[in-house]
């Protein structure tokens, strides 16, 4: 057997073995589906004009912001005519690939139509990503930390330590999704946490919108095995893998997070020093 023959040999069977070992390693990321609807909110103030300029106006936000949905986590712009303007952007968890982020966006045109119509402004809040926009002249008071939707699951957790492990990765969350610029993923022990704030929301204002998503987690869910919690501005979620987590081989410490948290800790606290 000569050499190219050899070679040829030794990759195919590389090839084979890392496609095997590919099925058999689990992935949580992998089996999201990241256009599943989570929640929507649809303004009760309808639209009086022009049916076709609002859904022509409509239509040309989003092709303006599909394009930038394929470089670009957050983007914002506004369009319209001498009838009607609306303002509006999209945002992509910011785990997604790009070409996740595109995906995720192209669903919401379709879905946004089907369900808030001719509303004046409207949310659509899919698994990867999130469109909002909102008719000039609108007047809705809305706050950073106003309660839009929240999801806890019926399953409890059982036994002793879930609550100090989940307070303490609450506790890096809440500084690290300021430390690291508005996001934060990460696994402790069989505990997966993750938090996002909207693009144009920074540092400390941050950090206390995820600060009360926290503390809606903390008083509805309790004990239950996962939680999801939306924020005008920012959300976080966390789920509890009583078998450890799938695919995480190197398993967080208690003592490890105690560590992550004093790195971090002081930027959370400068920020309610300052506030």
């Amino acid at each position: 057997m000569d050499s190219t023959s050899i070679s040829f040999s030794l990759v195919s069977h590389m090839l084979v073995l890392s496609a095997s070992l590919g099925l058999l390693l689990p992935c949580v990321k992998c089996s999201s589906d990241f256009s599943t609807l989570v929640y929507k909110k649809c303004s009760n103030q309808t639209y009086n004009g022009s049916t076709e300029s609002h859904s022509q106006t409509l239509s040309s936000l989003f092709q303006e912001l599909l394009p930038q949905s394929s470089t670009s986590k957050f983007f914002k712009t506004t369009a319209g005519d001498e009838n009607v303007g609306i303002s509006a952007f999209f945002q992509c968890r910011n785990d997604l690939r790009n070409d996740e982020c595109y995906n995720c966006v192209n669903t919401l045109p379709k879905v946004s139509n089907s369900l808030c119509k001719q509303a004046l402004a409207a949310r659509v809040h899919l698994d990867g990503c999130y469109f909002k926009y909102e008719t000039d002249g609108l007047v809705e008071e809305t706050s950073t930390h106003e309660l839009l939707h929240q999801t806890c699951s019926e399953k409890k957790v059982v036994g002793h330590g879930f609550e100090e492990l989940k307070n303490a990765a609450f506790a890096a969350m809440e500084s690290g999704v300021v430390s690291e610029g508005g996001f934060y993923e990460t696994n402790y022990e069989s505990l997966h946490v993750m938090a996002q704030c909207q693009g144009d929301l920074k540092g400390c204002d941050c950090g206390e919108c995820i600060s009360s998503a926290i503390q809606v987690a903390e008083e509805k869910c309790g004990a239950s095995i996962s939680s999801q919690v939306y924020m005008d501005k920012c959300f976080m979620s966390y789920t509890y893998y009583p078998d450890g987590i799938p695919g995480n081989s190197y398993p967080g410490k208690l003592g490890r997070i105690e560590y992550k948290i004093k790195t971090k800790m002081f930027m959370l606290i400068n920020c309610r020093i300052i506030v």
